[in-house]
């Protein structure tokens, strides 16, 4: 029989006994008569004598004056390896290495023999040169395990790798003969005990519990960026075996800070963390979770969350195994020093407490603390620093490909179990939730597949048997879901589109002029490299249609994030709070990298009044620092502000901190014109006549003489002129044109 391994012919039958004694047990050799050695000599090769041995394992031969002929001496884990018993027969056959056979690598776990709570120290070069010499021209084949002694200590190795130069990898078991090039790596359980030193080549660390792992198959998507980053900063270094890095002169990353949006996967990440690590249980700990009301016991609760790791650092050193401490909501308890003023100081003895145990005068190497927070402007400077919560990764929200890969983990059993719709198409659903984060996304799948099994139930009979193959989740489902699941970083269209409650019809070109260079400002914010902030001044008489552009502007540049601030969503607060709220809708579109903010009637966000006159000089100068301060790199904003008080806003200094500002303006009597063949409620003969009365009137104020004359004189004509069946009469629009306006 030839093969890659060798080739063995001949086979024999033999009887298995013990090995005649616990010295020769320790050397892997096999024995048997003076007889039956000379059939296992390989040829071309004196003094050397191999068996296969139960069509799984190569044994060296040796011959002893107490073993009888048709017998073969194993000893007891000789005989484990082959899977029989003393007394009990076997096939041996010779067998003949092919040429280059020996071994390039050989890799080997060690553990004692009689495990117990000793620990012994290996020089890794003295204890390879050992066993090259011990075991000379062995085979050693992947799976077997060999006992030896070693400075008057019993010890086993298991081959978990044995390579041969220049031999490519099959499916058979690897196996090769030990020679003085080998190159031999040892591993060891971190249970075991044994602690090897002085190993360099070919070793890492078993920090992690698999050799490789897939992000998406632990859930995590769209993060695949921020995952290389946080891996090559805290985790590359502990790879390696801690001599490489105390040759370096480098200390292990002992802290990370996650931080970013709501709902876009720092928790999930942070577990999954733990998980993947081969190190203690993960401690998992709220934040609020740590204080107590009684004095003294919140500073004890964060020292014994460091007790374990500090006992193992002291027993095993090195050794000891990696403990991971993650803080959910790390701002309730670590804010800045000084910044509460509860009268009790709690939250700053939290804080010194935490900095002591991470980088303190005996601080641990062996702890990774996580910490994830939505508002890294809280935290305590000094736990920023390196040394401790140095790896700062944000998780923003994720892009076009991110929100793929997400759709994809949550639909994935789904379409696994044939429920996904043949029609869904997730690259299209990727593209239309811009500014979702993960959270969003999850639960846009989870209410398209509340309306497939609703499809399927009966509200007359709950009891009625559903059947599981007529379940599927459809596009139409997903698209209902996305109306019901709004992003809390995406466009406010229902509030834009209440600024532009009659749509947006033709003016005439001084307005189509405006419309056309604010959305040439969209074009400019999208692609421009020099202009991260842009900003845009719409003034006007009130209701010549400033914020009605805006929000048109805002819905047509199809940016992802587009809010409107507005003076009716702050009635009655606190100047402080109302600069509060402002600030965040920035804050909040610093994290979009496309972002619309439309400031609706400034003046009445300055709480404007023309009697003294009279401002707030808070909001207005929060407002001006807003407007001047660039968003953060690779973000892009527009600022668009309406005004119906351009030379209060001059006064104070307020229009230089706009790139542009343009005039809207009143309808002329060819603009209202145009407007009236749009609405088309009057006699063609009367609408000349109805636009030369409607001159240099704002637009919002022709809308509603519109529908003050659409009543008619009596009332109840409304619908019947809405519909085109009747028009106003020009009469009784003349009526209430006197009513309107102001002499």
């Amino acid at each position: 029989m030839a093969s890659l391994f060798g080739s063995s012919s001949g086979s024999t039958s033999m009887v298995v006994t013990n090995t005649p004694s616990q010295d020769l047990a320790l050397t892997n050799l096999a024995f048997c008569s003076s007889s039956d050695l000379r059939n296992f000599a390989v040829p071309n090769r004196s003094n050397l004598f191999l068996a296969f041995v139960g069509d799984s394992f190569v044994f060296s031969l040796s011959a002893h004056e107490n073993i009888r002929s048709g017998q073969i001496a194993l000893n007891s884990i000789q005989r484990r390896c082959v899977k029989v018993s003393a007394a009990e027969s076997i096939p041996v056959t010779r067998f003949v290495p092919p040429e280059n056979f020996d071994l390039a690598l050989l890799t080997l776990e060690l553990e004692f023999i009689k495990k117990g709570a000793k620990s012994e120290q290996i020089d890794a070069p003295q204890l390879s040169k050992q066993l090259r010499k011990r075991f000379a021209n062995q085979v050693m084949t992947v799976g077997q395990k060999v006992l030896f002694e070693y400075h008057g200590n019993n010890y086993s190795f298991t081959v978990t790798q044995a390579a041969v130069e220049g031999q490519e990898k099959t499916n058979a078991l690897e196996r090769g003969m030990i020679s003085d090039d080998t190159y031999v790596v040892f591993e060891t359980a971190r249970d075991s005990g044994i602690k090897i030193v002085n190993q360099r080549e070919a070793a890492t660390s078993n920090i992690f519990k698999q050799k490789e792992f897939n992000l998406q198959s632990l859930g995590i998507g769209g993060l695949s960026a921020e995952f290389a980053d946080i891996f090559r900063r805290a985790f590359a270094s502990r790879v390696f075996p801690p001599h490489v890095t105390s040759k370096l002169g480098i200390k292990h990353v002992k802290g990370m800070l996650l931080y970013g949006p709501p709902g876009t996967g720092k928790t999930l990440m942070a577990r999954q963390i733990g998980k993947i690590l081969n190190g203690k249980e993960p401690k998992i700990v709220n934040g609020p979770e740590v204080l107590s009301k009684f004095v003294g016991e919140t500073e004890k609760n964060v020292r014994d969350l460091f007790a374990d790791a500090e006992q193992e650092q002291r027993s095993r050193g090195d050794e000891s195994d990696l403990h991971v401490i993650i803080f959910d909501e790390i701002d309730a308890i670590c804010k800045s020093r000084g910044s509460t003023r509860d009268g009790t100081g709690v939250h700053d003895s939290i804080v010194n407490q935490l900095l002591t145990k991470i980088d303190g005068v005996e601080s641990l190497n062996n702890v990774l603390l996580i910490g994830m927070t939505n508002r890294k402007d809280m935290l305590d400077e000094a736990l920023l620093r390196p040394g401790r919560l140095e790896v700062q990764v944000e998780i923003s929200l994720p892009d076009e490909n991110g929100r793929l890969q997400i759709l994809q983990i949550h639909t994935n059993k789904m379409k696994e179990n044939s429920f996904l719709a043949p029609d869904v198409n997730l690259q299209e659903l990727a593209a239309r939730t811009k500014n979702y984060s993960g959270a969003e996304l999850e639960g846009v799948v989870k209410s398209a597949v509340s309306y497939a099994l609703n499809r399927q139930l009966s509200l007359e009979d709950l009891t009625k048997q559903v059947e599981e193959e007529n379940i599927k989740v459809t596009m139409d489902d997903f698209l209902n879901a996305l109306q019901e699941v709004i992003p809390a970083f995406g466009a406010s269209t229902d509030d834009l589109e209440r600024c532009r409650l009659h749509g947006m019809v033709d003016c005439g070109d001084r307005h189509k002029h405006i419309y056309q260079r604010a959305m040439l400002l969209v074009e400019q914010v999208k692609v421009s490299r020099g202009s991260p902030l842009v900003t845009c001044l719409l003034e006007g008489s009130s209701g010549s249609g400033k914020t009605a552009l805006a929000a048109t502007v805002g819905i047509d540049s199809d940016f992802p994030y587009v809010k409107i601030v507005s003076a009716e969503t702050m009635i009655g607060l606190h100047e402080s709070t109302k600069c509060a709220q402002i600030i965040k809708v920035f804050e909040d579109a610093y994290k979009s990298p496309l972002s619309v903010i439309v400031l609706d009637d400034i003046e009445r966000l300055l709480e404007y009044v023309a009697i003294g006159p009279r401002f707030s000089n808070l909001i207005s100068q929060t407002l001006l620092v807003l407007l001047k301060r660039l968003p953060p790199k690779g973000k892009k904003l527009m600022v668009i502000g309406t005004t119906s008080e351009l030379t209060f806003l001059d006064s104070i200094g307020f229009c230089d901190t706009f790139s542009v500002t343009y005039h809207v303006p009143t309808l002329s009597t060819n603009d209202a014109k145009k407007v009236l063949e749009q609405l088309n409620v009057f006699a063609h003969e009367d609408i000349d006549a109805a636009a030369e009365a409607m001159n240099d009137m704002p637009i919002r104020k022709l809308y509603m003489l519109i529908e003050m004359a659409a009543q008619g004189a009596q009332g109840g004509s409304a619908e019947a002129i809405y519909s085109g069946k009747e028009k106003i009469s020009i009469s009784h629009f003349y009526d209430c044109l006197q009513d309107v306006v102001r002499i």
